[in-house]
């Protein structure tokens, strides 16, 4: 695998079971202090990629009758996160369920302030709780629009997921996930919730991620835990996720993967900038359907129907989306060639 001298690391899973193949493969570092080699089953904070695994979940509650898609979340979240974002105008009988998962309730994105990333940078030590985070939403931005009426990626929707899930299984959100996704049942033995949960004891050990040059790994997990991000994994369990759901291994119902994919509707006169459905982003690439999430720290996971194939990649330096385009390219490209 050819690595740009600035990327302490790359890992690449594929699991292909058309082929009978499932391989992972990792070049470089996992900690450029001590020039530790990677290890191919290395774990990450894989970040945002955790909606995927916070939409299914709150998807198989929806399965097993314990909320409704478009319940107005006053319904689920607290009096306290209630309270905070009514006083910037947010009208919370009318976001549903179904805005949050699908990134169209018109919250700001307290995440993709730059008050935020100033604050986390400064004291990266930090403790910090939803609530937080919720005030973020209001202090440091306003609403953007009426619920359904455009797209806009929101963090702060998705740590009021991790609370519906939360209040309505009474469990913490690891516990929830963990079992609604069914962990054990797919395969999933290195996965788990940070801080949330204890490390599983046959999970590898997490590797350095780097943001320009800076070792994150001492970061408190807390800045990006509460549902938009939260879970570690490796690039094997990243992919097994994938594959798992697309087989039909995780709902009860087929059906339920059908709404979670199906196109969202906007007015006719706005066009989104990205086609997300509900936790996963469609698109085409050479080609080829794909269902796909990437994170904050240069991770992505793919599914391509076509292949009947998923790629999962990490890389440890922040902001390779164009080389995880690449290589998920050259991936693809090997597997139809295969």
């Amino acid at each position: 695998m050819e690595q740009d001298s600035t990327i302490p690391g790359i890992l690449l899973h594929v699991e292909a079971p058309d082929l009978n193949l499932s391989y992972s493969v990792s070049s470089g570092v996992s900690d450029l202090s001590t020039r530790a080699p990677l290890p191919e089953n290395g774990t990450a904070r894989i970040a945002s990629n955790t909606k995927t695994y916070v939409a299914v979940s709150v998807l198989r509650l929806w399965e097993q009758g314990m909320l409704e898609l478009d319940d107005p979340i006053s319904k689920h979240i607290s009096g306290k996160h209630a309270q905070i974002l009514k006083s910037d105008g947010y009208d919370l009988n009318k976001i549903t369920i179904r805005h949050l998962l699908t990134h169209t309730a018109g919250l700001f994105d307290h995440a993709g302030s730059n008050t935020y990333i100033e604050k986390v940078f400064a004291d990266p030590s930090h403790e910090w709780t939803r609530t937080e985070q919720v005030q973020g939403c209001v202090d440091w931005g306003n609403p953007l629009f009426e619920p359904g009426e455009q797209f806009s990626y929101s963090d702060t929707g998705y740590i009021l997921l991790g609370e519906i899930i939360e209040n309505v299984t009474e469990k913490s959100l690891g516990k929830a996930v963990r079992e609604l996704i069914g962990f054990k049942k797919i395969g999933l033995n290195a996965t788990w919730w940070e801080k949330i949960e204890q490390k599983l004891t046959a999970s590898p050990e997490r590797i350095h991620q780097y943001f320009q040059g800076m070792d994150t790994f001492n970061f408190d997990p807390s800045l990006d835990l509460y549902g938009g991000g939260g879970l570690v994994a490796n690039t094997k369990d990243m992919a097994r996720f994938y594959q798992e759901l697309f087989a039909g291994n995780v709902f009860e119902q087929s059906s339920t993967l059908d709404t979670m994919i199906t196109k969202v509707s906007f007015p006719e006169e706005y066009t989104p900038s990205s086609d997300y459905r509900m936790g996963i982003f469609y698109f085409k690439f050479n080609e080829m359907d794909m269902y796909s999430h990437s994170g904050f720290w240069s991770t992505q996971a793919t599914y391509i129907p076509e292949l009947n194939a998923s790629v999962s990649i990490i890389i440890t330096q922040f902001a390779k989306g164009r080389l995880i385009n690449r290589l998920l390219n050259e991936t693809a490209g090997l597997l139809e060639g295969y």
